[in-house]
């Protein structure tokens, strides 16, 4: 395996690590978690672990040599897609992300392109077509690189079949992308036949699936008639593919709630009655991983920082404990360069948020003044809490330092952000993973509210009913140690991490024991940090313009720019709001 480590010489514990996971394999594990700390190169490892994988002339089994990369990152995927060191990752992409090069049809996405809208079509071009191209490629290389949605989409295809090694990069929401996947929306918007077959009141799974069923019927219909045009609208390719999409998926569930040896609980929600949109959605899907992933591979490696309880990850995704080896990699950076300091102002709940979050910004003002010469990241939690915060900051007279995104926008705004030499300050929303801001890119971030699950989920709630705290607490916690690590990218590198909701402080003394010991020193070692006194104008200096109402946009247009009490209301409070 050490021969298969694609950079020069090892850094911090790689050589270690890989040591470790070989003698993992070695010992019979056909999955072998590696728990590393972020910024400890585990895209290096990756690569290592899937160069040995056998190739074409060492087995018979022409379905079982070469490797699989992916993670649920689209921005992971994307660094790796620029990292010279993994330059034989064959990256292949999701249809949308490619367009035709044919005359007069640059602008279409090859999933509207006349190959797709015509009958009997035959593209001069398809041997060149960027799409179909990568894919024969990615098929064809000893490492093919993809997303894990489109990983799991292609389980069962011709093209992508199983191979003797699976890496799976940022896996340890593996079970709840699982789920994401899994989870079927029936609303106008995503059922092309809605006006032909509306849903009655749902009462229970019995009812669901009755609809189901007709609803399959109806999209069959519609789609026969598609079919038998000669050719199609490109609205009329996007209702084909969705019909066809949709039926997949209903086929799926009816199979899997009809069978009494599936694990597979489904909860239903459909708040507004009959004739109004329903949300079925999977528990612990394990099911629907042993189709889209652990068939696929003879071996498998997940990494990730934040596995933080083996048997917990295992139960969730359907492994069997005894059957998988866990390597820990320790931490290499020093200490002192990863600080977490307490400048807690009160609880982020509903119910304290509105006493809470003007101390938050003004905090957010001091750490500033703190920070003058330095770029910062705020993770905001929701975009009610950003545009909140940003309200407060703009009348407080330190907006032109502060960026914003909205749900629109983020990419764009983020890439902005990065590029300004400035000591810019971005309110970002669910930006805790897959975010590399080494060096001055952020030197400081703020953590604003603990990242408790939404407890109006419905698998949230039933999974509390069902007294699963540890899960609830280990979620959040994964989510903080994500977050800690964006600033601090090498072992040279520095970056201070403030925590400005007091629940993180209760957060750590409850998910105490699923720490892992390079982040409970940093716990251990957390202090309050001596800040300078509220001043705007300190705050604001060397401020370049273009903040909050400037080119950046604000986050008020999202839809969820107050905080309703519908979203977090419940008594826990400590809610993940969505937009």
């Amino acid at each position: 395996m050490a021969s298969e480590f694609p950079a020069p010489e090892y850094r911090g514990a790689q050589e270690t690590a890989l040591r470790r996971i070989c003698e993992a394999f070695d010992a019979g594990n056909d999955v072998v978690l590696v728990r590393a700390p972020t910024g400890s190169g585990k895209s290096l490892l990756a690569r290592a672990v899937a160069g040995c994988a056998k190739t074409p002339g060492e087995t018979d089994h022409v379905e079982s040599y070469g490797a699989y990369y992916t993670t649920p990152q689209v921005s992971q995927l994307d660094d790796v897609a620029g990292d010279a060191l993994l330059d034989d990752f064959s990256i292949i992409r999701g249809k949308g992300n490619y367009d035709c090069i044919l005359p007069g049809e640059t602008e279409t996405p090859v999933t509207e392109a006349p190959c797709a809208r015509e009958t009997g079509f035959d593209c001069p071009v398809k041997h060149r077509c960027p799409y179909f191209s990568d894919r024969a490629i990615a098929s064809n290389r000893n490492i093919a690189a993809m997303t894990l949605a489109y990983f799991m989409q292609t389980a069962g295809s011709d093209v992508f079949g199983k191979r003797d090694v699976v890496v799976i990069d940022e896996a340890h929401g593996l079970a709840e992308w699982a789920e994401m996947y899994a989870t079927i929306e029936l609303s106008p918007e995503r059922v092309p036949v809605w006006d032909a077959c509306q849903p009655p009141e749902v009462g229970g799974l019995t009812d669901v699936e009755g609809y189901a069923e007709r609803l399959v019927r109806v999209c069959d219909r519609r789609a026969e008639e598609l079919r038998s045009k000669a050719e199609l609208s490109r609205a009329e390719v996007a209702e084909r593919d969705r019909l066809s999409e949709l039926t997949r998926e209903l086929q799926w569930f009816l199979e899997d709630a009809r069978d009494p040896e599936s694990p597979t609980t489904w909860v239903v929600d459909q708040p507004d009655g009959a004739a109004t949109a329903l949300t079925v959605k999977p528990m612990d899907p394990a099911r629907y991983l042993h189709h889209t992933v652990w068939d696929r591979g003879n071996k498998f490696a997940l990494l990730s920082a934040t596995i933080l309880d083996k048997r917990a990850f295992c139960a969730g995704t359907g492994l069997a404990p005894d059957d998988v080896a866990l390597v820990d990699v320790p931490h290499t950076f020093p200490l002192e360069h990863r600080p977490l300091y307490d400048v807690t102002c009160g609880k982020m709940t509903y119910e304290r948020r509105d006493e809470t979050l003007p101390a938050v910004a003004r905090t957010l003002v001091r750490l500033m003044a703190h920070h003058p010469d330095e770029k910062g990241l705020v993770h905001a939690h929701s975009y009610a809490i950003a545009d909140r915060l940003a309200s407060r900051l703009a009348e407080m007279g330190v907006g032109d330092r502060v960026r914003t995104h909205d749900s629109a926008n983020r990419d764009a705004a983020l890439a902005s952000w990065k590029r300004e030499e400035s000591n810019a300050v971005f309110v970002s929303v669910k930006m805790e993973e897959a975010l590399d801001l080494r060096g001055d890119l952020c030197r400081w971030q703020v953590i604003c509210k603990a990242p408790y699950p939404n407890t109006r989920d419905s698998r949230v709630a039933r999974r509390l009913e069902d007294d699963q705290w540890g899960w609830y607490y280990r979620t959040a916690l994964r989510t903080v140690i994500q977050a800690a690590g964006r600033v601090v990218r090498a072992p040279d590198d520095y970056g201070a991490t403030y925590l400005a909701d007091s629940s993180l402080v209760d957060l750590f003394e409850r998910a105490r024991h699923d720490m892992p010991d390079w982040f409970a020193e940093q716990v251990d070692a957390m202090t309050t940090p001596d800040l300078p006194a509220f001043d705007a104008s300190a705050a604001n200096a060397g401020a370049s313009g273009g903040g909050v109402g400037g080119s950046q946009g604000g986050v008020g247009d999202t839809g969820d720019s107050s905080d309703a009490p519908s979203l977090d209301d419940h008594p826990l409070g400590d809610v993940w709001e969505t937009d």
